[in-house]
């Protein structure tokens, strides 16, 4: 976990699973320089991707790597919790995008 007074390099991707091929396919990706924690910063950019999304039935899920070699997978049902917030460091460090997808 990183410590919010320490910027590390993370990178995102976000995958979606083609069911007729078994594989995950990347459908977009970013990096920032944050303090944020990796799995809050996973969560927030999920949530912004599927903000405003027509739900076909497809399945999402966002991998986040650290400079340490860790990584984090966030999938759409860890997403429930109808009282969460994105960290603002976690906004923060999101592409302009998603960042308004979840204003």
């Amino acid at each position: 976990m990183l410590r919010d007074d320490v910027s590390a390099c993370v990178r995102w991707e976000i995958l979606m699973h083609e069911q007729f091929s078994d594989v995950w396919i990347c459908k977009d990706l970013g990096r920032a320089t944050t303090g944020a924690d990796p799995a809050e910063l996973g969560r927030a950019v999920l949530t912004a991707y599927l903000a405003g999304r027509d739900d076909r039935g497809e399945t999402f899920r966002v991998v986040v790597r650290t400079d340490h070699g860790d990584h984090v997978v966030i999938t759409a049902d860890q997403l429930t919790d109808p009282g969460w917030e994105a960290d603002p460091a976690a906004c923060q460090a999101l592409p302009a995008y998603l960042r308004n997808a979840l204003a």
